[in-house]
C-alpha cells in the first residue's frame, strides 16, 4: 500500500478510534502512549473480491451475507499499520453470533405495531427482527449496487465500496423497501461494537481494538488501579473476560 493509501485507510476508520476513545475515557487516560508493537505494525494487503471469507462455523449468515458483511467491515476497518482488517479482527464472527442470538431474533423488541415512521431519537422502529433487517438490507443493497455499479457490493473495488457506503450514509441510495441510511447506521454501529467489545463475543480478535486506543481491558474497573495509574501508562497488555476467568 502506498503512503497515500495508508493515510486514506487510516482516515476512513478514524471515526472508530474516536468512538472507542470517547467510550473509554478513563482507560485512555491511564494508558499513555501507544504500545510500540502497534506503532510498528505494517500494512497488510487488502482482501479482494476473489477472496471471500470462510463461512465454516457461522451460525446464521449465508455465504452471500458473509461476503457482503466482510466487504463492508473491511471498508470501515482496512488492514493497515494500525490493525488487521475488520474481518481479520473477527467482526464477521461477532455479528454472526449476535444475529443468531435472542437479540437477532427480536426477543426483547415490541413488534406488534402500529409501525409509524419515527424520529432518529426513537431508534429502531421496524417490524423486522435485527436478523431479518440485516438479511433484507444486504439483499436490497446488492440489488442497488448491481443497478448502479453492475456488481454485488462485495465484488466492487475498494473505492466503489467506499463510495456506495457514503451514498447510503447520505440517504441517497435508493434501496427497495429498506432505508439505506438506517441500514448503513446499523452496519457502522455493529462494526464499532465488534471492534471494541470483549473478545469473548467473537470480535476484537487479539484485542486489536483495545490496543488501538490503549484500553487496558476489564482490569480498568479496579478502582485502585484507576487511581494508581491515572495519567500514566498501564503496565500490562489488555486483559479480557477470558483472561480473568
Amino acid at each position: 500500500m502506498s503512503d497515500d493509501g495508508t493515510r486514506d485507510s487510516i482516515a476512513r476508520r478514524s471515526f472508530l478510534k474516536g468512538a472507542g476513545a470517547a467510550g473509554t475515557a478513563v482507560a485512555t487516560a491511564l494508558a499513555g502512549t501507544p504500545p510500540a508493537a502497534a506503532q510498528a505494525q505494517t500494512a497488510a494487503p487488502a482482501k479482494t473480491a476473489s477472496s471471500p471469507p470462510a463461512t465454516e462455523g457461522l451460525l446464521t449468515l449465508t455465504a452471500t451475507e458473509a461476503a457482503f458483511l466482510s466487504a463492508a467491515y473491511d471498508t470501515f476497518i482496512p488492514a493497515d499499520r494500525l490493525s488487521p482488517s475488520g474481518t481479520d479482527c473477527g467482526l464477521l464472527v461477532f455479528i454472526d453470533r449476535q444475529l443468531a442470538s435472542a437479540w437477532g431474533g427480536g426477543a426483547r423488541l415490541y413488534r406488534s405495531g402500529p409501525f409509524i415512521k419515527g424520529t432518529r431519537e426513537q431508534g429502531y422502529q421496524l417490524s423486522l427482527t435485527p436478523r431479518e433487517f440485516f438479511g433484507a438490507g444486504i439483499k436490497a443493497t446488492n440489488a442497488w449496487t448491481r443497478k448502479t455499479y453492475s456488481k454485488d457490493f462485495d465484488r466492487l473495488p475498494a473505492a466503489e465500496r467506499e463510495a456506495a457506503l457514503k451514498t447510503m450514509d447520505a440517504g441517497k441510495a435508493e434501496l427497495e423497501e429498506i432505508n439505506g441510511k438506517q441500514f448503513f447506521e446499523m452496519l457502522l454501529q455493529t462494526a464499532m461494537e465488534g471492534f471494541f467489545a470483549d473478545p469473548i463475543y467473537g470480535g476484537n480478535r487479539d484485542k486489536a481494538g483495545w490496543k488501538l486506543i490503549n484500553f487496558p481491558g476489564v482490569i480498568e474497573v479496579n478502582r485502585e488501579n484507576v487511581a494508581k495509574y491515572r495519567d500514566k501508562p498501564f503496565p500490562t497488555n489488555p486483559l479480557s473476560i477470558a483472561d480473568m476467568s
